[in-house]
């Protein structure tokens, strides 16, 4: 299936890809056009659209809480994994929805960097999936060991 979203992927269009290939779809092909171009791209290669205003797989509010397309993924396809769970605190933070979880300035920081060394957004893709990897396993972890990402000292 092909996926279509903005260019110049920073956060949230990287974790989609990343959390699309993990456990929606193996062999998801991402496009990233022009803002203006993303659903006239939906429309001709018969592409599912994400973060992108407007479409379902985008950033919602819920109980007063800020939500990013990442969290959108894992509602639209009933993810449960607790690990998925606490990686999505982390993405929701560092993409500008709400939470506390620390490490979303390390993810911030990291996904600015790679926007910026990456030729393009399929480069910047590639080099960002072992981070999310290593994220994905770091919260597997800290769901082992304490069962969250809450954090009650140093």
């Amino acid at each position: 299936m092909k996926w279509v979203t903005r260019e110049n992927a920073r956060v949230d269009r990287i974790a989609c890809p990343w959390l699309i290939r993990k456990f929606v779809d193996k062999d998801a092909e991402f496009l990233y056009v022009p803002r203006e171009k993303v659903m006239e791209v939906a429309k001709t290669e018969g592409a599912i659209p994400f973060d992108v205003p407007g479409v379902e797989l985008f950033h919602y509010e819920e109980g007063g809480d800020e939500f990013v397309s990442f969290d959108a993924v894992i509602r639209k396809y009933k993810l449960r994994d607790p690990a998925l769970l606490e990686l999505a605190k982390i993405v929701r933070v560092a993409d500008g929805g709400t939470g506390n979880a620390i490490e979303a300035a390390g993810l911030e920081a990291a996904a600015t960097g790679y926007r910026i060394i990456a030729k393009d957004d399929h480069e910047n893709q590639r080099l960002q999936f072992p981070l999310y990897d290593a994220l994905y396993a770091y919260c597997k972890w800290r769901v082992d060991e304490h069962g969250t990402l809450e954090h009650t000292g140093p």
